[in-house]
């Protein structure tokens, strides 16, 4: 004799989920129906369907709510969302996240600084970051954009073995920016 936890059957035959319509959460009258072992059993009522489904101590999910009449299948629901989720964090695993490192220059930099920020921007490229170069123009230096834009190209022409352009130098404001992309191996 089996024993009903009342929690676990309002779980099971209450869930309306935000992509499926479980249960009592179908709102069709009729539903083709598939079996637990994905046999095509044919158009049942619906209250005949959740019946067949809570006879094998199953749930009815509808799979295909749109087709006429919506398809739905016997199916033990928490385990096909968990394994659901588990697909779902393999697939994030995988997932490369491309961050965007920042290297603020100057249009008046020194080679000693330019080389050092141009360490850290190949440092940067190598991880498989991006790279958005920088230069601030100050006062009346913003007349002169042209120089910075020489030190951006530099900058560029410096890491062309380990990244690509991905945007050319362009001004917004009072600023000058590069982005520089690793390349792809292949």
């Amino acid at each position: 004799m089996k024993c009903f936890d009342p929690f676990k059957i309002l779980w099971r035959w209450l869930i309306i989920s935000k992509d499926m319509l479980v249960n009592e959460g179908i709102r069709a009258r009729e539903v083709r129906l598939i079996g637990a072992n994905g046999d095509q059993i044919g158009v049942k009522s619906k209250q005949e369907a959740l019946e067949m489904a809570q006879n094998v101590n199953l749930d009815l999910v509808c799979v295909a709510p749109t087709a006429k009449p919506p398809v739905c299948r016997i199916m033990d629901y928490g385990k096909f969302r968990y394994e659901q989720q588990k697909k779902d964090k393999e697939t994030r695993k995988k997932q490369k996240i491309i961050n965007v490192k920042e290297v603020r220059l100057s249009p008046t930099i020194e080679d000693n600084d330019f080389n050092t920020k141009l360490r850290n921007a190949r440092k940067f490229l190598e991880k498989g970051d991006k790279v958005k170069a920088a230069i601030r123009f100050r006062g009346r230096a913003i007349t002169h954009s042209e120089i910075g834009r020489r030190v951006l190209e530099r900058l560029a022409k410096e890491c062309e073995d380990v990244a690509t352009i991905e945007a050319k130098p362009k001004m917004e404001g009072r600023s000058m920016f590069l982005i520089l992309a690793p390349k792809v191996e292949k």
